[in-house]
């Protein structure tokens, strides 16, 4: 799907990780972590074609990303930003259609396809009860729902989320990684998202990436606890992490 060659990220050539390799598996949701500071914005950016590498190579479909036109690029990857502006004038509807934006004409002419794909994408993320309410009226959990609903109408293999449970209460947490993982499971869609939320991501991410300044070290969540890779990678003096405390499930990933 979306595979990184010698990839070099950061800002005015200043590096935050440097010559990282990886391939994002198909079908799966990927829980993307790593220290503050480690870079994993600015990697979803990159990947996103929204930030320019400083070194190296993303591939889409063993194609560059910069080869890829803006729309075309927009029909193979939806991207979730937590600072992506909205008007909050804006109805949950015409959020969603947004994500209809690649397909639809100059002048906006929506096709029966584009209808049925904001009407499937309501009806999978539950926000069909709001669908007339401004998105301003939102709580932080439905206002998320929502930016999910407008990607998944964008009708897209892969999404990549900043954050998509940041500022949520613990339910919402849950309810959001919840409905990514039944969009990987029913829509088969890949899904990469960066959290602070270890121990929830622990138990429902298939896979992780652990971001570090020299690499990203890809495996299953039971796979890396058991090595020794979580600890070393988000471990500090102040802040030890012990596979009880986060209460892994093996069985889940096996």
């Amino acid at each position: 799907m979306i595979e990184l060659r010698h990839l070099t990220i950061g800002h005015r050539r200043q590096p935050l990780a440097a010559q990282l390799h990886a391939t994002l598996a198909e079908g799966c949701l990927t829980a993307l972590v790593g220290r503050n500071g480690a870079g994993k914005s600015t990697l979803l950016r990159t990947m996103a074609g929204l930030h320019p590498p400083l070194e190296g190579e993303v591939l889409m479909k063993g194609r560059d990303l910069s080869a890829f036109s803006p729309r075309s690029r927009a029909r193979r990857l939806a991207v979730v930003l937590t600072d992506r502006f909205v008007a909050s004038s804006l109805t949950v509807r015409e959020v969603v259609e947004m994500g209809r934006t690649p397909y639809s004409s100059f002048v906006g002419t929506f096709s029966p396809t584009d209808r049925m794909a904001v009407e499937r994408a309501t009806e999978f993320c539950r926000i069909g009860d709001f669908w007339k309410r401004e998105i301003g009226s939102l709580s932080d959990g439905e206002r998320q729902r929502v930016m999910i609903a407008r990607a998944l109408a964008q009708d897209t293999p892969c999404i990549l989320l900043d954050e998509p449970t940041a500022f949520l209460d613990f339910p919402a947490k849950i309810d959001i990684l919840s409905l990514l993982l039944r969009m990987t499971r029913e829509e088969q869609k890949t899904i990469l998202l960066s959290t602070h939320d270890l121990e929830i991501v622990f138990q429902l991410a298939h896979r992780l990436w652990l971001l570090t300044p020299e690499r990203i070290i890809d495996g299953r969540p039971g796979q890396l606890a058991a090595d020794g890779s979580i600890e070393q990678v988000l471990a500090t003096p102040q802040i030890r992490l012990d596979a009880s405390t986060l209460r892994f499930d093996y069985a889940a990933f096996s």
